[in-house]
């Protein structure tokens, strides 16, 4: 455990290093509980497999998300708004009208707690936090951990939460991907496979579901194979239209191998991510560019519940009512080809 650096009031922020370099090793922030660094050793020595930022001042800038916790909610509620057991919740609006993220302050901004921390060969850390009453306009204390445990092999990260008001819950992780390393970026050496039979189209340009589910067969948006992944054609499709490329939650089926795969070709890394999770929403780092020109290219596969669903009739509701527990896990697995 190493301090990071301070934020302006003077908190200290740790830097925790689990696991070793000759396997894989994880490095996570107290500062929304950020992986700012995760290595898979090969034989030409330790290769990144996420995109991290140099400094804390970075990642507090930082609106791209960047490897941290998403929280209270993940994704986009329409209107910054909600209706629960008769009363309406004003939420902060932090992406034009809408909702994104938590807020201006979601967990990914937050400074969380350690709770436990066990280094080592099967290194574990939990980290907690509490999201007060009101905070960006959310009903009920929220007391929320996230459990991380780390193999030679895989990270597999746990959320649980209880919450003394009934309040939505979805949390996720945000990571962005590039498992071949090359700074320029991955068309042509990136392969993905989504296990999902339907994706969720989008109304316009601010993202929100209309509510279907559309089958993935015959669009640009068939994963179910694994297919090389590159830039969508302008034009090509509508709805990449609309999120100027891949931005879309996808329907998960439930696979036994896997909710989806990545994999490089020059790297020859394959990555398994596995969740409990209905939804997993592919974003594909359009923006990126435009927010750290100096970082390369890399794309985010984040399992959650599907986005607006407080408000959609339709989706799971994704409630957290007193007396109940939030939990879910996500796996990412890691193997040479």
């Amino acid at each position: 455990m190493q301090t990071f650096g301070r934020l302006t009031d003077g908190t200290p922020i740790e830097a925790i290093t689990l696991g070793s370099p000759d396997a894989l090793q994880a490095r996570i922030l107290t500062y929304g509980g950020i992986l700012q660094r995760l290595t898979l050793a090969t034989r030409d020595g330790p290769r990144d497999l996420v995109l991290g930022l140099p400094h804390l001042d970075s990642y507090v800038r930082d609106h791209a998300f960047i490897g941290c916790i998403i929280g209270r909610f993940a994704n986009r509620i329409a209107g910054a708004a909600f209706v629960l057991d008769g009363v309406r919740f004003q939420l902060t609006a932090n992406d034009g009208s809408h909702h994104l993220h938590g807020g201006s302050l979601g967990f990914g901004k937050r400074v969380w707690r350690v709770l436990e921390f066990a280094p080592g060969t099967h290194a574990f850390l939990r980290l907690g936090l509490r999201s007060a009453d009101g905070e960006e306009g959310y009903p009920g204390n929220l007391h929320v951990s996230a459990e991380f445990r780390l193999g030679s092999d895989q990270l597999s990260l746990k959320f649980e939460a209880t919450s003394d008001a009934p309040t939505p819950v979805n949390l996720t992780y945000h990571p962005y991907f590039n498992l071949g390393g090359d700074p320029h970026g991955f068309e042509g050496d990136h392969f993905l496979r989504i296990s999902a039979d339907c994706f969720l189209p989008v109304f316009d340009r601010d993202l929100i579901p209309t509510g279907e589910l559309s089958p993935v067969e015959g669009t640009p948006f068939d994963y179910r194979h694994s297919r090389v992944l590159r830039l969508p054609v302008s034009g090509s499709h509508p709805q990449l239209v609309l999120a100027r490329g891949y931005d879309h939650c996808f329907a998960l089926r439930p696979a036994a191998d896997g909710v989806a795969e990545l994999r490089s070709d020059r790297s020859r890394i394959v990555l398994r991510l596995e969740s409990d999770q209905p939804g997993l929403q592919f974003y594909g780092g359009q923006g990126l560019s435009r927010q750290h020109p100096h970082l390369p290219q890399g794309i985010s596969l984040e399992p959650q519940a599907f986005p607006n669903a407080p408000n959609q009739a339709s989706f799971q509701p994704a409630m957290l009512r007193p007396g109940e527990i939030y939990s879910h896990t996500i796996v990412y697995r890691f193997r040479t080809a």
